[in-house]
């Protein structure tokens, strides 16, 4: 099974990776995976990213995976394009932006990322390619406390009755509209 961890940039995606992976789960480091293996088509040197080939990804991703039987769970904000079951991590603008500042993005960057939250737009693409979306608030929170959250709509899936935590993670619960300067 491959579940993806997704969400825009700075809303805890790799601090919620790595405790996932100390507690026994098996990570792919998406970004990571792009860069080292050049699965990327070009260099957008204007939003300083890469532009992946999602297809060439896509295969990776299958090939590494196989025929696990287990959890796997990509780590990254394009994870929604690979996986049948999402978790999308979201965060208030205002934590975001302190967030991503920290990262010293540019400020275009910062925006286009707040932006982006504010307008769920990975959210939406989330339900619009995926099986089943949960969506968990990670504003003000300590990534083991996200964790256990994780952890709770992992168990709800595998055990196929997951209708109770579906009703505690639906997506849309956010509206950060307002956030857009």
């Amino acid at each position: 099974m491959i579940i993806g961890l997704t969400g825009t940039p700075g809303t805890g995606k790799t601090s919620v990776s790595r405790l996932l992976q100390e507690h026994g789960y098996n990570m792919l480091y998406l970004t990571d995976l792009i860069k080292d293996e050049c699965l990327y088509s070009e260099v957008d040197e204007g939003r300083d990213t890469l532009v992946a080939d999602m297809d060439r990804v896509f295969s990776r991703v299958c090939e590494l995976v196989g025929d696990d039987e287990g959890v796997n769970i990509i780590d990254s904000h394009m994870a929604h394009h690979i996986a049948d079951v999402v978790i999308v991590l979201r965060t208030a603008p205002s934590d975001l932006r302190e967030r991503l500042n920290l990262r010293d993005y540019s400020d275009a960057k910062i925006e286009e990322n707040v932006e982006a939250e504010c307008l769920d737009v990975i959210l939406v693409e989330s339900v619009e390619w995926c099986q089943k979306v949960y969506e968990i608030d990670t504003t003000g929170r300590m990534a083991e406390d996200v964790v256990s959250d994780v952890e709770e709509i992992i168990s709800g899936v595998l055990s196929g009755n997951d209708a109770e935590v579906y009703q505690k993670y639906m997506p849309g619960s956010f509206d950060w509209s307002g956030g857009i300067l």
